[in-house]
């Protein structure tokens, strides 16, 4: 969730000064966006893979203290719960065999964090809700010592006046639960998409990511299970949106996917973030305005579905990223890579395309597509560019995927890559098995034995095919 700070303890002079030094940076990010300050390209990928730390039982194993000491690694970091870690990549220019590089770099990273937890009596799980989670796992005890965290959770209470946070879920199965704190978040875990555009694209490249949000989270859905209860085929997009509600107007909303596009620079949604977003989060830096550390620490409080984030050159110069958030962890590193193919190839396809595409889906429809998809998954139809609602495996199937595979040649990847990673969505679409399916599908066969289920999903996810290859054993 974010880079650390030093204290959890402000000042109401903390809050004025950050705020002062936050409309300050604005105003600079402003101007570079006005007078070409942005670093253009080139076009450059990268991601971050949220996982779990399970023991023998399949319970969450809080190792993750231990762990890092183990791994001594700056790719891989702490996340909320002592159970989960986060992996990070080094951004790779997006053209050649990126693809297969991205994956040989996760594959490494992977592989080392399962040695190191091994060590630890536990294994490492990706999947976006861990099907053996219990509420007596997301308490306060398992929050990883980390003031940023601490004072996230005080900060995120303070604006709900002490109101608990409430988790109301439908499906075949409701879910209702009231928290005091907000560890619930620490039960959804993803597999974040960067991608570093240049700035006259940037405005687009946000759009665009909404707009693919909703098949994206349909054919990667992989956490139709909380506590037991069948919920939606991706339970972490509701799941996420409650843990950390402010309350008060949706507009305050930390998860959220937005409210429109962005009309004609991306740069709007920094100043809404200055306007709309109380500071929860107000360390002052002993930094230059230049390196916008106020305006940075403050977007990383903002978990908008699709987030524009600013980066820095290894020369210095300012760069915009837009970070996908949509797509949860797992089943494997190949699922995973592919998941990355489709999006980035789809992006640049319709970033090509003469007419933005925006004019024609409304973005109400793109909004509800995004919730129909992750409440129905496969299953549903969303409004797409012909104006009516169409299935979205025939959007997937007939536009998206084609897409892809142009976006990816103009991006000068070959086509034996193009084709090595595309053709694992192709299956997916064609058996209609995405994670979220296929452990549904166990479910039905073998009953609501969630322990069953994890040790079943972890010897598939091992053996490394891709989802659409799974098998479900009498």
């Amino acid at each position: 969730m974010g880079q650390e700070i030093a204290t959890s303890r402000f000042s109401a002079a903390d809050f004025d000064a950050f705020a002062e030094r936050l409309r300050e940076e604005t105003e600079l990010l402003a101007s570079w966006f006005a007078n070409d300050g942005l670093a253009a390209g080139p076009v450059t990928a990268g991601f971050e893979l949220e996982i779990w730390l399970v023991d023998a039982r399949r319970a969450p194993a809080p190792v993750i203290d231990p762990l890092l000491r183990r791994l001594d690694d700056p790719l891989v970091v702490p996340e909320l719960a002592t159970f989960n870690a986060e992996i990070n990549c080094r951004p790779r220019p997006l053209t050649g065999t990126v693809l297969t590089d991205l994956a040989k770099d996760l594959t490494d990273v992977w592989q080392r964090c399962a040695r190191a937890a091994a060590t630890l009596g536990a294994e490492t799980a990706m999947i976006g809700i861990l099907p053996t989670v219990r509420p007596d796992d997301l308490v306060l005890d398992h929050m990883t010592p980390r003031e940023r965290y601490r004072a996230l959770n005080e900060r995120i209470l303070a604006l709900r006046a002490g109101r608990p946070l409430v988790l109301a879920i439908d499906g075949d199965e409701p879910l209702r639960i009231e928290r005091t704190d907000v560890m619930l978040e620490a039960a959804a875990t993803s597999f974040q998409l960067h991608v570093k555009v240049p700035p006259r694209l940037a405005a687009r490249a946000y759009n665009l990511s909404k707009i693919l949000s909703a098949p994206m989270v349909a054919i990667t859905a992989n956490s139709p299970f909380l506590f037991g209860h069948r919920l939606w085929p991706e339970t972490r997009i509701p799941l996420f949106e409650q843990a950390v509600a402010v309350g008060g107007s949706i507009l305050g909303e930390r998860v959220n996917f937005g409210f429109r596009y962005a009309k004609r620079s991306i740069m709007e949604t920094f100043l809404a973030n200055l306007s709309r977003y109380p500071i929860l989060l107000p360390e002052l830096a002993d930094a230059p305005p230049e390196q916008l550390a106020h305006l940075r620490l403050h977007n990383g409080t903002i978990w908008r579905w699709n987030r524009p984030l600013i980066g820095f050159d290894d020369d210095g110069r300012p760069h915009i990223r837009i970070e996908h958030r949509v797509i949860p962890a797992g089943p494997t590193i190949a699922d995973a890579i592919a998941n990355a193919a489709l999006y980035y190839g789809a992006l640049q396809a319709l970033l090509d395309e003469p007419e933005p595409i925006e004019r024609a889906l409304a973005f109400p429809h793109a909004r509800a597509n995004f919730y129909a998809a992750a409440r129905q998954g496969l299953d549903t139809k969303i409004h797409w560019l012909r104006g009516r609602p169409e299935p979205i495996l025939a959007v997937l199937r007939e536009d998206l995927l084609p897409r892809a595979h142009a976006g990816l040649a103009a991006l000068g990847i070959p086509e034996p890559e193009r084709d090595q990673w595309l053709a694992i969505i192709a299956g997916r679409i064609a058996n209609r098995q995405t994670g979220a399916a296929w452990q549904q599908a166990w479910v039905a066969r073998h009953g609501p034995d969630m322990a069953g289920l994890l040790d079943a999903y972890l010897a598939r996810q091992t053996r490394g095919a891709p989802v659409h290859e799974w098998a479900i054993e009498p």
